[in-house]
């Protein structure tokens, strides 16, 4: 499937904002991807596609937890985290993309999990480094981005714990799986230094 394509597909499911996040979060993953690797048309449909779902119908998600083998616990956390695994499902379903390395990120873009393929990190990172965004710690991610890719996945994972506990929200699981591994991989490559400054 063409740019041009997916792009008119996912157009009429988003608000005009969304659509251009859409555009510069695929735009910054084909970056990433030139810079450390990846299959460049899996990466542009993963991002384009990231937030099918994002405005549909809460209680129509709901029902996608309920009835489909998606993670029931998503019930007990904010819906904003619903669109990841039920828009992977509902791209499947309604696009027709089978390739689960374009599905993957998809569902994991918002939480992240630990294990993450390269895949998934380009999409999580473009997602959250994106130009349009403007809030405490993206530069600092932008700059890492430049240096480290797993550095700067592991910043995010941090920044959203940090944020969430700061708001008295709840934290999926596998945030805090994600920030682990991402840890540990660290750890064990010796960017100790960085983690701890």
């Amino acid at each position: 499937m063409e740019r041009s394509e997916a792009l008119a597909i996912v157009e009429p499911h988003l608000t005009k904002a969304r659509f251009e996040h859409t555009v510069r979060v695929t735009d910054t993953a084909l970056e990433l991807a030139d810079k450390y690797g990846g299959n460049l048309k899996t990466v542009e449909l993963a991002a384009i596609f990231h937030d099918y779902a994002k405005y549909r119908d809460r209680e129509e998600m709901r029902s996608w937890i309920i009835h489909e083998p998606l993670p029931k616990d998503l019930l007990e956390y904010h819906h904003e985290l619903w669109h990841g695994p039920v828009g992977a499902l509902l791209v499947e379903r309604e696009v027709g993309i089978q390739d689960n390395d374009v599905l993957s990120p998809i569902r994991w873009h918002t939480t992240g999990k630990a294990g993450m393929n390269h895949l998934e990190k380009l999409v999580f990172l473009a997602d959250y480094m994106e130009p349009g965004r403007a809030f405490p710690g993206v530069d600092d991610v932008r700059r890492a981005a430049k240096e480290n890719l797993d550095y700067a996945c592991w910043m995010v994972s941090k920044n959203t714990i940090r944020y969430l506990v700061s708001k008295n929200q709840r934290i999926y699981p596998d945030t805090f799986h994600a920030y682990n591994d991402l840890t540990k991989m660290l750890e064990d490559n010796k960017w100790r230094e960085a983690i701890n400054g």
